[in-house]
């Protein structure tokens, strides 16, 4: 191999890991907020905050997207509790960030957050017709 084609190819290649870099350093930053996990340390479900919006996933997949943090944080802890009653002991731990935030939502609303968390529990269990 000559010596100008391995330069060229050396300058390619960190050529692609700059450019690989920058992508990386553009794309939207993911913040990990909370993660149910079960005695084997298996995560069953996780909530991050990605462009303003709380993400709750489950099973590997994206359960969903909201802006509203008391309703992310009062269903993976509804999460845990159904583990919980199935017999599955878990560990839910949720960042400081998460819980002012769906603290100060529910007040702002005019309720306490386990007002908020039973309110929405009550209509998850009742059957929409449409």
């Amino acid at each position: 191999m000559s010596t100008t084609s391995k330069l060229r190819r050396d300058i390619r290649r960190r050529r692609e890991t700059q450019a690989a870099n920058r992508e990386q350093a553009a794309a939207p930053p993911v913040e990990p907020h909370a993660e149910l996990r079960d005695q084997q340390r298996t995560l069953l479900a996780g909530v991050v905050r990605r462009d303003g919006e709380w993400v709750l996933g489950m099973d590997g997949r994206i359960a969903g997207q909201t802006p509203s943090a008391a309703r992310v944080l009062a269903l993976i802890m509804q999460a845990a509790e159904l583990h919980e009653r199935q017999g599955t002991p878990v560990r839910l731990v949720y960042s400081d960030a998460l819980k002012d935030a769906a603290h100060a939502e529910a007040k702002a609303d005019g309720k306490d957050f386990e007002q908020f968390k039973a309110e929405l529990a009550a209509s998850l269990k009742t059957p929409t017709h449409s």
